[in-house]
């Protein structure tokens, strides 16, 4: 339909995208997205100028309008006319994927869209709803991403583009830890040492420290790093994860420094807010919180936020990663009318355009962005209400992190033992034995 028009065109935006490539470790330019320029119509092969037809991209994403993809959307289609993109946003729940997953089976025009987590990007792989990148050319994925981007094979090809580094941490009020002659936790601490920051706090605080549940394995995994299975038997109940869960449920039920897993689920207990409002010292999250933190509107607050890593538990593995990775994977619609155009857009944004969506607090993963310009829009206007340095330390720091391949049914058995030792309806022995021999029975079925 578009032909020759279609190729030439796309060769002209391909090359103003990379002239407008933000700079980074290599000592480009700052990676603010300032450096757009403008597409050019196509020429026919030097025959005269012929006028482009203006199309549009439609870009589907979970992150809110506000925090980020506007901003981006107006700067590429402020420079480039004739290829426009409109961002679509859907929820990263339950209900927002399938509506994705049902417009890409419907053949709804979708040029562009992001996925969240690995195994919701592989069955769109197998549903044939992704383009395998290895068709196009014109980015080294691997040379702008790393090592980590190879968690994101399948088959050995890539059928997305990471566009995120996923961080974990632990953010600290800091006025408090000074208040209580706190000081900073070291990089390199443990769970016990978690443990008595959270007693100490909870002095003067409705609790020390607070977290999403799903952060109660993240010790465990970190410690495990997707080793599940030894010797074709379960590895779960290892010395370093029986103790883990029992300092967890110390701090519930004997130092009452967090919040019972009772109370936190019967509640839905909003940690982050619980963390921002002060009534909470520390508070186990990611990167995400960010656009909530930046909120001075809906989350009004005067302490300084600093940062810790998360504590490897006591015992543990010397080279304790957390789960975290790359993330945000921006695959194209095989079904899309305009592959190449969407592609050009993509390594645009990958290596400066989501730079605009640092502000609702994502890490660019492409080493074409220098860490100092990230770490500036993650708290810009409120720079005062960070501790810059320890901000610098922990989310570009040198703890590693790895993407989770946890099986979701063992997920779920785990965590329904898990939750009756913490309700205090089974003790810890019976807590793991229950879980070996679940998994074992799993892995027998070959799950």
């Amino acid at each position: 339909m578009r032909g020759k028009q279609k190729l030439l065109l796309t060769s002209m935006l391909a090359l103003s995208v990379f002239a407008s490539g933000c700079g980074g470790n290599n000592g480009g330019g700052n990676g603010t997205g300032g450096n757009t320029e403008p597409v050019t119509p196509g020429t026919n092969s030097g025959s005269g100028t012929e006028n482009a037809q203006t199309i549009t991209l439609k870009f589907w994403g979970g992150v809110p309008e506000e925090a980020g993809p506007l901003d981006m959307v107006q700067a590429w289609n402020e420079a480039n006319p004739n290829v426009q993109v409109e961002y679509v946003r859907y929820v990263n729940d339950d209900s927002g994927n399938l509506k994705l997953d049902t417009a890409l089976v419907a053949g709804e025009s979708i040029d562009l869209y992001t996925n969240y987590a690995k195994f919701m990007l592989e069955k769109r792989v197998q549903a044939g709803s992704a383009l395998n990148l290895s068709e196009l050319e014109g980015y080294d994925i691997e040379g702008k991403m790393g090592e980590q981007v190879k968690d994101w094979q399948f088959d050995g090809s890539y059928y997305g583009l990471p566009t995120v580094s996923a961080k974990t941490f632990i953010w600290v009020n800091k006025d408090a830890l000074d208040a209580a002659g706190l000081p900073l936790p070291p990089l390199d601490w443990t769970q016990s040492d978690l443990a008595e920051y959270a007693k100490k706090l909870s002095e003067n605080h409705l609790y020390g420290y607070v977290q999403p549940t799903s952060m109660y394995a993240f010790n465990i995994d970190g410690e495990l790093q997707n080793e599940f299975v030894k010797d074709g038997k379960s590895n779960m109940d290892t010395p370093v994860v029986r103790g883990s869960l029992e300092t967890w449920h110390r701090m519930m039920h004997e130092d009452k420094s967090i919040p019972t897993y009772g109370e936190q689920v019967a509640t839905k207990l909003p940690v982050d807010a619980s963390f921002l409002k002060g009534e909470a010292a520390m508070f186990g999250a990611g990167n995400w919180i960010f656009r909530n933190a930046n909120n001075l509107t809906d989350y009004p607050r005067d302490f300084k936020i600093a940062f810790a890593t998360v504590p490897r538990p006591d015992g543990g593995r010397d080279d304790f990663r957390i789960e975290g990775g790359l993330s945000d994977v921006v695959a194209i619609n095989p079904n899309s009318a305009y592959k190449e155009e969407a592609w050009a857009f993509l390594q645009w944004y990958a290596d400066e355009g989501v730079t605009y969506l640092s502000k609702g607090g994502r890490i660019p993963a492409s080493g074409q962005i220098d860490d100092s310009v990230t770490q500036a829009k993650l708290v810009e206007g409120n720079e005062e209400l960070y501790d810059l340095e320890s901000l610098g330390n922990v989310l570009f720091g040198e703890q590693e992190s790895y993407i989770n391949t946890v099986p979701v049914q063992l997920n779920d058995l785990r965590f329904e033992e898990i939750e009756n030792y913490f309700l205090n309806s089974r003790d810890l022995d019976q807590t793991m034995e229950n879980i070996v021999k679940r998994h074992n029975a799993l892995i027998e079925r070959g799950g």
